[in-house]
């Protein structure tokens, strides 16, 4: 391409200075310094990061964002990293690309890094379509620990029982390139071994510089933890760190469900087979409503992880209920959909948000009654059979009213 040709300006590769013109002036945004290209997973180039090769800054410029080239939603190395990411079985995530060169030389082709950017949610998803396991690994020093900090954010919402997120701190004064340098390839395996797990992260940074030998200290741990557990799918890890936020805070756990506006927490007592625990209400229930299109919606909304067990053909009933109670169920597959499976406490807050009618009459149904928490498949096959013999009926008094016309 000609220097002055427009496309090297708008991919970033050229600065333009001055209105167009003999006063206008151009020049090499990547000038002295090393080429790294920046892949799409399909392999093509869509991008460049640069190192420089002296003393001047910064000392590591990436293309600006183009049509074609998001940082957000790419990461640098993941193209040449899927054999390996299959190999080792798990994604080594590092915040530079030199990172990911000296790593790649010592025997961790899975490594993968950020583009000057902290970690997204659409940088997790892009990696969970090639593994289910991801370790993140950052500086030890205070940006490190806000870098893990919104890298746990990030992957909260793809969390579930078969995934796991580990997060590997190395000693302040090193990042991965100088420590398997220093060290060696058999140490920093040792260091991937050793990181911590999600749960124990999420904790840790909701404890971190507070007193939790007092009850502020313990109180303001679990003000910081809720809106990070919230932002959890509905999965077992989800209740096994609820339950560790309650012992970390020295409070029984049915307590701090009944704070978090949950059900008061699994029963000691063994249940029976095919039974599944309920939670008293607080307070005198209202009568349910007897339609199976508000049990359903009830149901549903309350135990949002069932979504998954319906078939196409209970797909295709849910589709035909009419009136408020449809529009609610559209709204939950939409949300589900786009955000994973969420609780009730998440998505109260953001039907309270929606300025569509059919939200309040959701709350209206489902707040203060006895809602049931852990509601079993058989109660939903149940309600999908009512529905399905109310809507056969309601169809046949259709075809006999217009059949007497």
């Amino acid at each position: 391409a000609r220097y002055d040709d427009p496309l090297l300006e708008e991919a970033g590769l050229v600065i333009v200075q001055g209105d167009e013109g003999p006063e206008q002036k151009r020049y090499d945004r990547f000038r002295d310094r090393i080429m790294f290209p920046i892949r799409s997973v399909k392999g093509e180039v869509i991008g460049f990061g640069g190192r420089v090769l002296d003393a001047g800054e910064p000392k590591y410029l990436n293309s600006p964002e183009t049509p074609v080239f998001v940082k957000g939603r790419e990461l640098y190395g993941l193209y040449e990293a899927r054999a390996s990411l299959r190999e080792k079985g798990y994604a080594l995530v590092v915040e530079g690309y030199m990172d990911v060169v000296a790593l790649a030389q010592w025997g961790f082709g899975n490594a993968v890094a950020t583009l000057g950017t902290a970690c997204t949610a659409d940088h997790v998803k892009k990696l969970l379509r090639f593994t289910d396991h991801v370790v993140f690994s950052f500086d030890g020093d205070a940006a490190g620990r806000r870098a893990a900090a919104r890298a746990l954010e990030a992957a909260l919402p793809h969390v579930n029982d078969l995934r796991t997120f580990r997060f590997l701190f190395l000693p302040a004064e090193h990042d991965p390139d100088s420590y398997v340098r220093e060290f060696g390839q058999a140490s920093f395996e040792d260091q991937v071994s050793a990181a911590v797990p999600l749960s124990a992260q999420l904790v840790h940074q909701c404890s971190e510089g507070l007193d939790l030998t007092q009850a502020e200290g313990r109180a303001r741990m679990l003000a910081q933890a809720r809106p990070l557990w919230s932002a959890l799918p509905s999965c077992a890890l989800k209740t096994q760190i609820l339950a560790a936020l309650a012992r970390t805070a020295e409070m029984p756990l049915d307590e701090l469900s009944r704070l978090w506006g949950l059900s008061a927490g699994p029963s000691n007592k063994p249940s029976r087979p095919g039974w599944s625990a309920r939670s008293a209400p607080a307070s005198p229930a209202r009568p349910l409503t007897r339609t199976p299109q508000d049990q359903l919606v009830r149901i549903l909304m309350a135990n949002a992880g069932l979504w998954d067990s319906l078939s196409p053909e209970d797909h295709e009933l849910l589709s035909e209920v009419p009136s408020w109670q449809g529009l609610a169920l559209q709204w939950l597959e939409r949300t589900l959909t786009d955000q994973g499976v969420q609780e009730w406490p998440v998505l109260r807050q953001q039907l309270a948000e929606q300025a569509e009618p059919f939200a309040e009459k959701v709350l209206q149904l489902i707040d203060g009654s006895d809602i049931v928490i852990t509601t079993s498949a058989e109660d939903l096959g149940s309600a999908l059979q009512q529905l399905r013999r109310s809507l056969t009926l309601e169809k046949a008094d259709t075809l006999r009213l217009l059949g007497r016309r």
